[in-house]
């Protein structure tokens, strides 16, 4: 699933071009994980002022309103001056005067929602519990390290929550894991401050890393403009599972938590 250097990959493929994109018509196919929130012909008129990111969430800013946009599991965006006719997995098409934004979505577990502003009481439920951003600068360690002590539960099952730190999906989670040489199944609370260190450099320089190779396409994500990303490539232990590890030569492991596979080096994180 598109997770936050996904995102933002295609929150930076669209910024620039729907900058100042002024809506013709919006066009819904069928229901996504949540309702609209308005009337569709209600955003005719309105224009695009920005597009920022929250987590896993993309907010398009009008100059009346901000539609919140989710991928879900399987969705992904494009914007163009022209592109085929709407699909059966195309549930949701803004044109605009400078392009046609287009959300394809085949398990429909995406959304996209109107608020009037981010005090709206929507706004605040999907928003307001998402925990530090990891590529920007008030990612404070010492606000991690409490975070951490203040869990009990495996430290992949906290990352994976959101709680402490936002984007850290599964696929990265194995990675900056194996990177801070920690076990998956450790205990946040027993993470110490050194290795706590080590995971937050970690959680920076993987996702870091992740949006500078495009991101990750496993199966069908790609940015905004089509293009597919490569993270994949460089992947040490997520979807290595019976393969020599990349530092030791043990071979990777893998394990389900909270129904998700986990990958690890019994070697290189042995705590």
């Amino acid at each position: 699933m598109p997770e936050l250097p996904e995102v933002e990959v295609t929150r930076r493929s669209l910024a620039q071009a729907i900058l100042g994109a002024r809506i013709e018509t919006v066009r819904m196919g069928k229901p996504l994980r949540w309702p609209l929130g308005c009337a569709p012909a209600s955003l005719q008129g309105r224009q695009v002022v920005g597009l920022r990111r929250r987590g896993k969430y993309l907010l398009l800013d009008f100059n009346a309103g901000i539609l919140l946009i989710h991928l879900g599991m399987s969705g992904s965006l494009r914007f163009s001056e022209h592109l085929p006719d709407a699909g059966v997995h195309d549930h949701f098409e803004m044109v605009t005067d400078q392009g046609i934004l287009r959300l394809h979505d085949p398990r429909r577990f995406g959304a996209v929602v109107y608020v009037p502003d981010e005090t709206d009481v929507i706004a605040v439920k999907l928003l307001s519990g998402l925990g530090m951003e990891p590529l920007e600068d008030s990612f404070s360690l010492r606000a991690f390290q409490a975070g951490l002590k203040s869990s009990r539960v495996p430290i992949k099952t906290l990352l994976l929550s959101g709680r402490v730190v936002v984007g850290v999906g599964n696929i990265y989670a194995s990675e900056v894991l194996f990177l801070a040489g920690i076990r998956p199944t450790t205990p946040a609370a027993r993470i110490g401050p050194e290795r706590a260190r080590r995971l937050h450099t970690a959680i920076v320089s993987v996702l870091t890393w992740a949006v500078e190779m495009g991101g990750t396409t496993l199966r069908d994500f790609s940015n905004a403009d089509g293009s597919a990303g490569h993270y994949q490539l460089q992947a040490r232990v997520y979807g290595r599972e019976g393969a020599p590890c990349l530092e030791c030569g043990a071979l990777i492991r893998m394990l389900r938590q909270s129904q998700r596979s986990t990958f690890y080096c019994p070697i290189c994180q042995r705590a």
